[in-house]
């Protein structure tokens, strides 16, 4: 049995809001961030917004944090 794995519209948009607002990238994010990697039907600018956020977790802009969640 397949697994669909489909996103939520402008959820990459608001990860990536949320990400560079806190300089963080949670464990929920990160799980978004795999859905979006499985997901075949990414746009061009969907894929930019992911490049961009993988790009600032190398540089050190964004660190990965092992929360659940930035909401307490």
């Amino acid at each position: 049995m397949k697994t669909v794995i489909s996103l939520i519209p402008g959820a990459l948009s608001e990860l990536f809001v949320h990400a560079t607002t806190s300089g963080e990238l949670t464990l929920a994010d990160r799980y978004g961030i795999k859905a979006a990697l499985l997901d075949d039907s990414l746009s061009e600018e969907e894929q930019r917004i992911l490049n961009r956020l993988l790009r600032a977790v190398i540089k050190g802009r964004i660190s990965v944090v092992n929360e659940l969640s930035a909401l307490f």
